[in-house]
């Protein structure tokens, strides 16, 4: 497997450890993923930009707090790579709809780190089975 395959795929096992946390609601799973020196930012459905460690965290623990898990998939992730960063685009799938999603990383410490993860609507016809897309799944 040559290198380019082999950082392909720690960037696919980390955004794979991403919807895992995601899933069970842990936070402290999804902090330990995200970068811790570099300036990170998020958009969930039907949100404004959120920037900076505080602000990110903060989403995320009401979202857990105020849903706990969630039974979210994520599927058809493509990454893309780069010199000392990278992003996936994929499909969440909840019950009530999917999204799209765009989860950016780079390399911090040697570790892929995620900067950046956004999410919203789409059209549902790109995955068989899937219902109607909702702005409130995450």
């Amino acid at each position: 497997m040559g290198i380019k395959n082999r950082t392909l795929k720690e960037v696919l096992e980390v955004n794979t450890a991403f919807y895992e946390a995601f899933a069970a609601g842990d936070f402290l799973a999804i902090k330990q993923l995200w970068s811790r020196s570099n300036d990170i930012s998020v958009i969930h459905p039907g949100s404004t930009a959120l920037h900076g460690q505080k602000a990110v965290m903060m989403s995320w623990q009401l979202i857990f707090k105020n849903s706990g898990s969630h039974n979210i998939e994520c599927i058809n992730e493509r990454a893309y790579l780069y010199d000392g960063s990278a992003y996936i685009v994929c499909s969440e799938v909840f019950p009530e709809g999917q999204l799209m999603a765009t989860n950016i990383f780079v390399i911090e410490n040697g570790d892929w780190r995620m900067v950046h993860h956004q999410a919203g609507p789409c059209s549902a016809s790109g995955h068989q089975g899937s219902q109607a897309t909702s702005n409130a799944l995450h």
